[in-house]
């Protein structure tokens, strides 16, 4: 009963519209015309264009809060991976939040940030914000970013009140896009237990090889930094690391796990020297003071403290 008489309030209302009145009578005017007429024609097909853009439209607006989830949900999903925590059929919001605890980080001092929400904060969002980014001088800028957000959103993997691992938000040009990706490091905030790059579009079976899991294992325990001078590099492009600077370099070809210096070196990726490069700039970039080595020195720090005490 109440929805007939809200109909027929509608109804007494649009009686009273001029421009529905209009848009009645053109309505029967074209319906009387022939099948032939272009008139016709070009009437019906800007009809049937408005309603699937209203079609459109409302589902866009409608779904929006399940694609927000979804998105919300797969980055959880690599998050995990990255941390090694990721199983099948597992509840991906469950165990996120008894594993995982984002953190903010001010970039300039590495310490914490306490005054703004972690879970809402979105860094790749905050980047093209000028008020939240800041420009990075082309002399700094390996990476090729050129700029970058003023806090950045870590996540601390948990062991009860412990800190197993720490998860690094990293980015930089390869060859076609940008590759954004997480480093997961020991609480140390030295070894490398593993990397994940969950958006890029570079060439499948070459630079789009990031995202194997055979070459992402070869990550595993190598070093960021260098704990002696590394002088030389394989590439001419990727200078020589003083002692704590980062080293951690992509080479061309395969490790050999005989030297010394393998420890700081990873397995290029092959027909793919770009994207190789790319790598190797933003674990340099993202590992130098231009981006997490404050925090991660402020971490260790920390970590010292604990074990004297």
């Amino acid at each position: 009963m109440l929805k007939s008489e809200q109909y027929q309030k509608l109804c007494a209302t649009l009686d009273k519209c001029e421009h529905y009145q209009k848009f009645k009578a053109y309505k029967d005017k074209v319906l009387a015309l022939g099948n032939d007429s272009l008139e016709k024609t070009f009437a019906i097909a800007v009809a049937l264009c408005l309603v699937c853009a209203v079609l459109v439209s409302f589902g866009a607006v409608a779904l929006k809060p399940m694609q927000v989830y979804n998105k919300s949900l797969d980055m959880k999903k690599n998050i995990l991976d990255v941390a090694g925590l990721l199983e099948d059929g597992a509840d991906i919001d469950k165990a996120f939040s008894e594993r995982i605890e984002p953190k903010l980080v001010d970039l300039e001092t590495g310490s914490y940030v306490d005054n703004m929400d972690a879970d809402a904060y979105d860094q790749r969002k905050a980047a093209k914000d000028p008020a939240q980014s800041i420009a990075i001088p082309k002399t700094k800028d390996v990476a090729h970013i050129r700029v970058k957000a003023k806090v950045a959103k870590v996540f601390l993997v948990k062991d009860g009140e412990k800190i197993k691992s720490i998860i690094l938000p990293v980015s930089g040009y390869g060859l076609w896009s940008t590759l954004y990706g997480f480093l997961s490091l020991d609480s140390d905030g030295q070894t490398v237990q593993s990397i994940n790059f969950y958006d890029q579009a570079e060439t499948p079976g070459l630079g789009g090889e990031v995202v194997n899991p055979k070459w992402r294992a070869l990550w595993k325990g190598k070093k960021v930094y260098a704990e002696t001078e590394q002088h030389s590099f394989d590439k001419g492009s990727v200078e020589g690391a003083d002692f704590g600077e980062p080293a951690l370099h992509l080479i061309k070809g395969v490790v050999d796990n005989n030297k010394p210096e393998a420890i700081y070196e990873v397995d290029g990726l092959a027909g793919a020297t770009l994207t190789s490069t790319g790598v190797t700039n933003l674990v340099r970039y993202w590992m130098s003071e231009e981006g997490f080595a404050k925090y991660l020195n402020k971490v260790r720090t920390v970590k010292l403290k604990e074990a004297k005490s």
